[in-house]
Formats: C-alpha cells, structure tokens, sequence
C-alpha cells in the first residue's frame, strides 16, 4: 500500500524543489539558501511553507514557467497536477492490501503511503483515525503529500458503524476514488471492456427450467411454496444480472421473495411433528 522506493524518492524530490520555491518567492525563511537546505529543515519550519503553498495554490504555475531546478516536462506535469489538492480532515477508516481507506464526508479514497506504509505508522487499534492532510495525485495514484496530523480521538461503536457503512456503499457502487485525474475516453473504454463474466444466459436457462417447476395435491404442502420461492429468488437474480436494471424495480421483485419465503414459512409452522 506505499509507493516503491524510486517512486517515494521522486515524489519528494519534486515536493521539496517546488516547497523550497514556494519559501524563496514568498521570503517566508531567508536563511534557507537551497533545496538541500530546506530539505533538512525542521519540521516547523516545512509546515510554514506547506500552508503557504496550498493558499496560494497557483504559485505552482509561476515554478513550472521559472523551471529553477531545470525539471523535466514530465515532471513539471506531475507537479502541475497538485493544483487538484484535497485538504481538510479525513477518516483513516481501514487498512488494506492495496490502499488505506481515507474517508471526507461521503468521498472514499484509496491512498498509498510514501517511504513507509501507512500499516507500519498506524496500527489497527487506533482505527479509525482522525487526521489533517492533504491528497495529492501522483501518476495514476493518490498519495498524502507527507505530513498528517493525526488525533487521539477514541471513537465509540455509532461512528464506527457509519464510516463502515459509508466505506462498504462506496465499495458496492464502484465510488472508491484511486485517482484524481480525470480518466480519459481511452481509459473509460478500456474499463468498460474489461468486464466480468455476464451471468444472464446461465439465470435466465434457470428461469426457463423453474417455470415448469408445480406443485399438486399429490404432493406434499411444502412442494409448492418452495417452488414459488424458487421463481420468486430467479426471477429477482434475473433483474440483478440485468442491464438497466433499478432499485424500484429490484425491491418489487424481492418483495416477491420475501412473500414467497412469508408463505413458505407458515407452511412448515403447520407442519405436526
């Protein structure tokens, strides 16, 4: 869940050129002469400068026309792209493999960690966590820009409940975020065309076979309420693996279900044991 250690090495190389012209233009500390120096500059001292530049976000422009650290195009791109900063206040809310989730309001964020991951500087038990900091896009991730204040907040079982809620609907509807470049056509058609195996043609054979499912007197009770939940349970499986398909009409069709299952389940409370 971090960058690699190239990656992580660059990524800081761009941020303390861009930081220590941010510290230059704006004179904040005169007695820092260059990059070298401000990188082994105290903490304080970084997050002075850090604050100067996102409230003047758009110093950035006049660094990529000044080019002082003679950076390559490609470079100045990434840098350039920090213009779409997300600051603020964020909720580590868990740790994967791949990302830790970040949560700000209904927004989730898959962000990797820097030099360390973020499972190595934050342990499990203090999740979720409460931190100041701000995302930035860096190729096709989101990364933290370095710094993050976290808060010692114990947060009880209703909070936890409604980040994990938020965490798991972002999940369900494809709304965790992993990049702040806006995807272009190629990248969209190359998402869609990657798709997962269509189920429609195995439900709907299914649905044909279930439809010859009858229960008679001959039989015994339970046979037909089984089988009309059986065709309740397909028929709702196949609006879910269908194209179009909304959540109206996906709640009729397991409202059917539940009937289906109602009818079901007092027939096996008459049952005489």
């Amino acid at each position: 869940m971090n960058l690699s250690e190239k990656e992580a090495n660059h990524f800081f190389k761009l941020m303390w050129a861009l930081q220590y012209f941010v510290n230059r233009k704006l004179n904040i500390y005169p007695d820092i002469h260059n990059v070298t120096d401000y990188k082994n500059s105290d903490i304080k001292k970084k997050v002075t400068v850090r604050t100067a530049l996102y409230n003047k976000i758009n110093i950035i422009d006049s660094f990529i026309k000044e080019n002082p650290q003679n950076l390559l195009t490609k470079d100045l791109s990434i840098v350039n792209n920090w213009k779409k900063y997300i600051g603020g206040q964020f909720y580590i809310e868990r740790l994967l493999m791949k990302y830790a989730v970040f949560i700000q309001d209904e927004n989730v964020y898959g962000v990797f960690g820097l030099q360390q991951p973020l499972n190595e500087l934050i342990h499990k038990s203090q999740l979720p966590l409460y931190v100041n900091t701000v995302l930035l896009p860096y190729k096709d991730k989101i990364i933290y820009d370095g710094m993050f204040d976290g808060r010692n907040i114990f947060f009880g079982s209703g909070i936890k409940r409604e980040l994990n809620e938020v965490y798991m609907k972002a999940k369900q509807n494809n709304r965790i975020i992993i990049s702040l470049e806006i995807p272009s056509k190629s990248d969209l058609h190359k998402s869609k065309s990657n798709q997962l195996k269509n189920w429609k043609p195995e439900i709907d054979q299914l649905a044909s076979k279930t439809k010859k499912l009858r229960g008679s007197v001959e039989h015994p009770a339970i046979y037909s309420p089984a089988f009309s939940l059986v065709k309740a349970s397909v028929g709702f499986t196949q609006l879910a693996v269908s194209e179009g398909n909304d959540p109206k009409t996906l709640q009729k069709a397991l409202d059917n279900v539940r009937r289906a299952f109602n009818k079901t389940q007092t027939v096996l409370n008459r049952e005489e044991r």
